[in-house]
C-alpha cells in the first residue's frame, strides 16, 4: 500500500457538465454525442478532445464512458476537464470502482452533483507508472473480450451469408440440376411460419410473492434480447416454485424466442434453459429439427413482420401473425446438410460468449483490488503496448519538469 495513498478525488482530475444539444441541432457526422447511458447519436462538431472520460449525470448515474476519439458529452453527463497528469485509461477504471450511483442529490430525477463527487476521499496509486500497469493489465482483458465480440460479428455474418446464398440466392449445393417454377425449386414447399413452428407463450408468477424469483432458472424477457444470435443470461431468474406458478414451461437451450411486445420483433436463441414472459413467443421448429435453419428463416423474416403487425407500426406480435409469414422450406435432405454446416458455426459462436463471460467476470474480481493496491503491480515486468509507453515516457518527463515543492 505505499504505492498509494488518500486524496480527493477533485485532486485527481476536475468534472466539468456536459453541452446541451437537441435531435434538431445535430448534423450527421462521425463524432459521437455521450449521453448518460451511452453514444446516442453522431454529429459533425466535437467538444472535447480525446480522449474523452464520461459519466453520467443525471436520469442513469455514474456510468463510465471511454472514448477514444473526439466527442460530445451531453447535457445529462459529466466530462473530464483536466486529468491533472493522471492516465485517462486507469482514471476510467477508477471511476468504475466508486459506485457513484449512491451520491445521488436529486430528488424527482437522480443527478450528481460534480462538487460532491470532488470532496469523495479515495485511495489513489501515487505515480503514473503504477497507473499505467493498472489500466494494461484490465485494458488486456477489454481488448480479449472486444476481440471476441468482433469474431461473433463475422461468425454471424458467415451463417448469415450462407443462409442468403443456399435459401434466398438459391444457390445451393446441387442448384443446377434442380428445376425452379415461380421461385420455389423442385422438392420444396412455402409454409406459414405457423407450420414450419410450434408458437408457445410463457407467463409470470406474481412478482409481490418473494419465494418465487431469484432462484436457479433463467426468465427471458424482451429487456434480455439483444441483436445477436445468443442469450446467455437473464435479468430476472426463478425459483422452481415460481416456474411452477406461471404459465411457461421450461423450454430447452436453443428454443427461438421472439419479442411481441414492448421492444419487438428482435430473436434470438436460449444458450442455456429458460422460462419465458408472455411478452414473448417461444418458437420451435416442427418436424426435421434443423433449427438453425429456421432461426436464420426468421431472422430474414422480420421485415416482413414489421410490415403486417396488427398495430401497421409494428408494436405488438399476435399468434395469427405467423400465420402470414411465409417460409420457404428446402427439401429434408437440404435441411440436414445446412445444419450440419451452421452448427459448428454457432457452436463457435456460444463458446466465445462463454469464454467473454469469463473474461469479464475475472476482470470485474481483479479490478477493486488493483485500483485499491490490495493486489501490487510494483514487481510485474508489464510491457506496455507502444501508444502506453510513449505517453508514460512523456508523462514521466513533463513530472520531472515541474517544480518539487
Amino acid at each position: 500500500m505505499t504505492a498509494f495513498h488518500q486524496i480527493k478525488l477533485g485532486d485527481a482530475l476536475t468534472l466539468q457538465r456536459g453541452f446541451d444539444i437537441t435531435k434538431a441541432e445535430q448534423t450527421d457526422g462521425n463524432v459521437p454525442i455521450v449521453s448518460s447511458s451511452g453514444i446516442s447519436s453522431y454529429h459533425n462538431k466535437w467538444k472535447v478532445k480525446k480522449p474523452g472520460l464520461i459519466i453520467g449525470r443525471k436520469g442513469t448515474l455514474g456510468t463510465v464512458h471511454f472514448i477514444r476519439s473526439n466527442c460530445w458529452p451531453h447535457d445529462t453527463t459529466l466530462w473530464v476537464k483536466d486529468f491533472k497528469g493522471n492516465d485517462p485509461l486507469f482514471l476510467s477504471f477508477f471511476l468504475q470502482t466508486l459506485k457513484l450511483e449512491n451520491f445521488d442529490v436529486g430528488s424527482a430525477n437522480p443527478t450528481l452533483n460534480r462538487n460532491h463527487v470532488h470532496k469523495i476521499k479515495v485511495i489513489f496509486p501515487k505515480t503514473i507508472d503504477t497507473q499505467k500497469k493498472i489500466a494494461a493489465i484490465l485494458s488486456a482483458y477489454d481488448e480479449l473480450i472486444e476481440n471476441n465480440r468482433r469474431r461473433i460479428a463475422l461468425l454471424e455474418k458467415l451463417a448469415e451469408e450462407i443462409y442468403r446464398e443456399w435459401f434466398v440466392r438459391l444457390r445451393f449445393p446441387g442448384h443446377e440440376k434442380v428445376r425452379v417454377t415461380k421461385g420455389v425449386p423442385q422438392g420444396w414447399s412455402i409454409q406459414p411460419a405457423s407450420e414450419a413452428f410450434h408458437v408457445m407463450g410463457g407467463g409470470t408468477p406474481k412478482t409481490e410473492v418473494a419465494v418465487y424469483w431469484d432462484g436457479e432458472i433463467s426468465f427471458f424477457t424482451p429487456k434480455d434480447s439483444h441483436f445477436g444470435f445468443y442469450v446467455l443470461d437473464t435479468e430476472k431468474t426463478l425459483t422452481e416454485k415460481g416456474l411452477q406458478s406461471c404459465s411457461s414451461q421450461l423450454f430447452p437451450a436453443e428454443t427461438i424466442f421472439i419479442t411481441a411486445r414492448g421492444t419487438v420483433g428482435e430473436l434470438c436463441l436460449a444458450h442455456r434453459p429458460m422460462a419465458m414472459n408472455q411478452s414473448c413467443y417461444a418458437l420451435a421448429p416442427r418436424g426435421e429439427q434443423s433449427v438453425y435453419f429456421h432461426f436464420l428463416a426468421m431472422k430474414l423474416a422480420i421485415t416482413y413482420i414489421k410490415g403486417i403487425s396488427k398495430s401497421g407500426v409494428f408494436d405488438n406480435i399476435v399468434i395469427d401473425t405467423f400465420k402470414n409469414v411465409p417460409i420457404r422450406m428446402p427439401s429434408a435432405e437440404l435441411l440436414r446438410s445446412f445444419n450440419e454446416m451452421a452448427k459448428p458455426i454457432f457452436a463457435q459462436i456460444g463458446c466465445l460468449l462463454q469464454t467473454n463471460v469469463r473474461l469479464t467476470e475475472t476482470r470485474d474480481k481483479l479490478l477493486p483490488r488493483l485500483i485499491s493496491g490490495k493486489l501490487s503491480v510494483e514487481d510485474l515486468g508489464i510491457q506496455f503496448p507502444p501508444g502506453m509507453a510513449e505517453e508514460l515516457t512523456a508523462a514521466t518527463a513533463e513530472v520531472s519538469r515541474k517544480p518539487q515543492k
